[in-house]
């Protein structure tokens, strides 16, 4: 994995803000257009816009367009690598906790030795 990965960067940076991340929440419900959504927030529309821009630029939610009428829905596959991500560093501090362990009950059973 590169370090500075662009869709795994795009996809913290989308979850960072609070209105974001209730947005999505929102969507879990089900898709909505993007006047029930801007409604909750007190936002302005071209705010909770461009708060939709960068959570479909992320891949987290995709939206179509009936009329004038525009849906917001949640894509929620786009967060696998993101919890691929979690889990793999889950799993690197798990086996350095793991030695930790290991060499302190080493240590202790030297000492009582």
């Amino acid at each position: 994995m590169a370090k500075h990965d662009p869709d795994l960067s795009a996809l913290f940076h989308a979850l960072a803000d609070p209105t974001r991340r209730a947005i999505l929440a929102r969507l879990a419900a089900g898709a909505a257009p993007v006047t029930a959504l801007a409604n909750p927030t007190g936002l302005r529309l071209p705010t909770v816009m461009r708060h939709l821009s960068v959570l479909e630029d992320a891949g987290l939610i995709a939206t179509s367009k009936d009329g004038r009428v525009r849906t917001c829905a949640i894509v929620p596959e786009a967060l696998v690598p993101m919890r691929t991500w979690l889990d793999d560093q889950r799993a690197v501090w798990e086996a350095r906790l793991d030695r930790l362990d290991d060499y302190v009950m080493k240590l202790m059973e030297e000492r009582e030795t």
